[in-house]
């Protein structure tokens, strides 16, 4: 920085000859001094060369110093540039005018050189200071911002390979994970249009539900292979087993919050794992929630797992068509389905179909899907 300050370019702005020479003289053995005699000259050599600094007279013919520094700092390439005002006036209401137009400094004629010398170095030495600071900040910003961008990255990986590992235990694709996810934007986003679910769907829980959504059955890593995988039907007792995955994955990712500590994507994670399986009549598990104490996050969840389910193939049947998938998700409004989110889905469901069709599994599903 101690460089930087004897490299710098100071402009004399003066129109008396005695006081240039007596400012050159007491600056030029340390600064590369240059000089304009009046308002105009100043202006333009400004825009030819820029200085580091301007010593800057207020009265002179023509264009004053005021008016030199307001259009100074109004131009955005120039407004930075410390201004010090030399100047034979003492009154307060001068000074105070120079101040408010952004000059950093005065400097009383007759020049004492030793006071001169020091309010330039001085000024010079904090206009550097800042630049240095504004430097580091933004090294810092563009540091947290990849950082960031990693955790994030990192996360967003994470999510896919866990995800990944439940479903291939499972007789789900990866296409499920990606239908599902999609599935569960577009409710969300057009569903903050209602004014009763817009303060749980602003725009960074909708992103946070969009990407915690592949985690919805992470809790089938903990089902037994025997049910899991099953070709049959499943008898009660099995099914009662095959119900604790939304507890295992509540569980699961309660033990991630206990090590990273509570956030809002894994207070998603867990809302979604935990409630997709709970139905609006109060009939479904694991805690028998009814209406608006299921998260608006598992309601969604809910209508786009059962809309996935009934178009995808499955041991014990065959991807159902599109518009019969349809018709059940209605008959399920207010009964098992939150009735806005079913309003949202059948106006949708064109897009739903777009989604299914472009992460189809195979082509029997896609044939399913043109019907």
């Amino acid at each position: 920085m101690i460089s930087e300050v004897s490299n710098s370019n100071v402009l004399v702005v003066e129109d008396t000859e005695s006081n240039v020479d007596i400012l050159v003289n007491a600056l030029d053995d340390e600064y590369e001094v240059s000089v304009a005699l009046d308002g105009q000259s100043a202006l333009d050599a400004v825009q030819s060369h820029r200085p580091d600094l301007i010593l800057l007279d207020i009265m002179m013919p023509g264009m004053d110093g005021y008016e030199v520094c307001r259009r100074l700092k109004k131009d955005s390439s120039t407004s930075d540039i410390p201004v010090i005002f030399l100047t034979a006036l003492t009154e307060l209401e001068s000074k105070t005018r120079g101040f408010e137009l952004g000059a950093v400094d005065y400097i009383t004629k007759p020049f004492e050189i030793v006071e001169v010398k020091a309010r330039v170095k001085t000024h010079l030495t904090l206009k550097y200071a800042r630049e240095f600071l504004a430097n580091q900040n933004a090294i810092l910003e563009q540091k947290v911002e990849e950082r960031t961008r990693e955790l994030a990255l990192t996360r967003d990986v994470t999510i896919q390979s866990l995800a990944s590992l439940a479903e291939t235990r499972d007789n789900e694709t990866g296409g499920h994970i990606r239908r599902t996810q999609n599935y569960v934007k577009i409710l969300a986003e057009t569903l903050r249009e209602n004014e009763e679910y817009r303060p749980s769907l602003d725009a960074e829980s909708i992103r946070l539900i969009h990407k915690s959504a592949p985690l919805h059955d992470i809790g089938k890593v903990g089902v037994p292979d025997k049910i899991l995988l099953k070709p049959g039907k499943l008898t009660d007792e099995e099914f009662d087993e095959m119900k604790k995955h939304a507890v295992y994955g509540r569980d699961a990712i309660l033990m991630a919050e206990e090590s990273l500590g509570s956030n809002s994507f894994l207070r998603f994670a867990r809302e979604i794992a935990y409630t997709h399986h709970e139905k609006w009549n109060g009939t479904g598990y694991p805690q028998g929630l009814k209406e608006s104490a299921i998260p608006v996050s598992g309601r969604i969840m809910a209508i786009a797992d059962v809309y996935d389910a009934l178009i995808s193939k499955r041991v014990y049947k065959p991807p159902f068509p599109h518009s019969k998938a349809v018709a059940i998700i209605e008959e399920g409004r207010g009964s098992q389905f939150d009735p806005a989110a079913v309003g949202v889905f059948l106006a949708l469901q064109q897009r739903f179909r777009e989604i299914a069709l472009e992460f189809a599994d195979h082509e029997e599903q896609r044939k399913a899907l043109a019907e």
